[in-house]
């Protein structure tokens, strides 16, 4: 069983009916539930949509709580977009991870066990974060369901390294990726990491001189422009050929704060989504070795008008409408 599980509940999927033919449905009437504490067998070509609601890493980042309503706010878009995927793609919804008592690492291996059952059962985890401490239980869940003996690399489109050195052995959402990398030289893997959309203003020099010394390239986010897409696409494919898995994390605070303000973390100057940002998404879509996902760090206190919402909606239909299982 899988402690700190909430199963799915259906009242999250009552939306708009335009009819119930295949080409007027929206994503409430072909969501089926999953519940991942139930025996199951191979789920085939499906996406699983997997709670995360967490907000104890930001709270222990001293940022702004509120992130733990995130995967909430994210179905209330989702329920009610027109289904564009492919007829064979099955869509689930299996409920959420919780951390009540703020216990970030219990609610973390929780996670990383569902991640686990569910890639197991040969379906694709889209995480719906929550802070970015997500990303720490979903790669371990991920890792583990893979062989041993392939590197897994994680691509995380973010203004922020994410690479502080826990204090006192507690994570939070700035140690995830720094926490990977000593969980893999112990298991004598390779860290295999690409941060892209980093910011000066938003990193320390020591941030820089560790991503340095762990010997993590990086893409800042002032050389995502139009006249400059070739180096960066070029950057991102090496790293790419260079790993056998792909899990993919988007940090919303990577974007402005004019489209997405419903962050821990607002960046007033951070990357558009507009068509740079989507070359880039769909690279590794499109790349055949990604197999998991997870959005973070939406806070839906400070949206406004939900864009920020439907931002992370956007991404998460981009993927299931373009991405094969």
């Amino acid at each position: 069983m899988i402690v700190r599980y909430q199963s799915p509940s259906a009242e999250n999927w009552q939306g708009r009916v335009d009819g119930t033919i295949p080409a007027c449905r929206r994503w409430h009437q072909v969501m089926q539930l999953l519940d991942l504490n139930d025996a199951g067998t191979d789920l085939g070509a499906s996406f699983v949509l997997l709670g995360f609601a967490c907000d104890e890493g930001v709270r222990r980042n001293q940022g702004r709580p509120g992130a733990v309503q995130g995967p909430a706010a994210i179905r209330s878009v989702l329920k009610n977009l027109p289904v564009h995927h492919a007829p064979a793609v099955m869509l689930y919804d299996a409920g959420d991870i919780t951390c009540e008592d703020g216990n970030l690492e219990a609610a973390q291996e929780a996670l990383a066990t569902a991640v686990h059952i569910i890639l197991k059962r040969n379906a694709f985890p889209l995480i719906l974060g929550g802070g970015h401490e997500v990303t720490y239980g979903h790669f371990k869940g991920s890792r583990k369901a893979g062989n041993a003996n392939d590197t897994t690399g994680i691509i995380n489109f973010d203004a922020h390294f994410d690479l502080r050195e826990p204090v006192g052995a507690l994570g939070n959402s700035g140690t995830g990726f720094y926490q990977i990398a000593k969980d893999l030289e112990q298991q004598q893997r390779p860290f295999a990491y690409l941060p892209v959309g980093i910011r000066r203003i938003s990193n320390t020099q020591q941030l820089f001189q560790t991503a340095a010394g762990l010997k993590v390239p990086f893409i800042e986010a002032e050389a995502i422009y139009a006249g400059n897409m070739e180096p960066v696409q070029r950057t991102i494919q090496e790293f790419i050929d260079n790993v056998q898995r792909l899990c993919l994390t988007i940090d919303l605070d990577v974007f402005a704060a004019s489209v997405a303000p419903g962050v821990s973390a607002p960046a007033f100057n951070g990357i558009s989504p507009g068509h740079c940002f989507q070359q880039l998404f769909q690279q590794v879509l499109r790349s055949g070795k990604l197999v998991s996902f997870d959005i973070a760090e939406l806070n839906p206190a400070f949206d406004i008008d939900h864009r920020t919402a439907k931002l992370a909606a956007d991404l998460i239909f981009r993927l299931v409408s373009d991405h094969g299982c």
